[in-house]
């Protein structure tokens, strides 16, 4: 029996190590829709495709570096997972705007609330992508209160044809 869960931890072990990867190599990949058409319609394909609803207000229409949509893209992605997989969440309020050259994103949910980034990578990880951009991942998170991400990311020019 002992073997069996020495053999048991090393593939949960294995696994995770996988899992860990798969994570940091889709985190390069950028859908296709991000590319061509913008944060904008890359998050309504978001939103359309979550596991709970989403209300959506854009309020930022221009491109963005390549860069900081992709960060701004990413944040979102996670923190739909984490309402549906972890708060329980009914629904999920994403609000994006310009404000002072920046790209700022308020995402809301009625859930559970209680979200600690030290628990897992996925906000950890995106927290730090964002600092390397000169931005900043705000997350507010009282148990039994839901959870809401702020995110700022310096814009920078703004580029039409990107």
């Amino acid at each position: 029996m002992t073997e069996v869960r020495a053999n048991h931890a090393r593939m949960a072990r294995g696994l995770e190590s996988v899992l860990t990867e798969l994570r940091e190599i889709s985190r390069a990949i950028h859908p296709a829709i991000l590319t061509e058409a913008g944060l904008g319609p890359a998050l309504m394909t978001l939103a359309r495709r979550a596991a709970l609803p989403v209300e959506l207000d854009l309020r930022y229409q221009r491109r963005a570096p390549e860069q900081v949509e992709a960060a701004a893209y990413y944040v979102v992605s996670e923190a739909l997972t984490n309402a549906a997989k972890h708060a329980h969440a009914s629904v999920v309020q994403i609000d994006v705007a310009e404000q002072d050259a920046s790209l700022k994103l308020v995402i809301r949910d009625d859930g559970v609330g209680g979200a600690d980034p030290s628990q897992g990578t996925g906000l950890a990880g995106l927290a730090d992508r964002l600092e390397t951009l000169g931005g900043r991942l705000e997350i507010v998170s009282p148990p039994g209160h839901g959870t809401a991400l702020t995110i700022e990311i310096p814009a920078g020019t703004q580029n039409q044809d990107h």
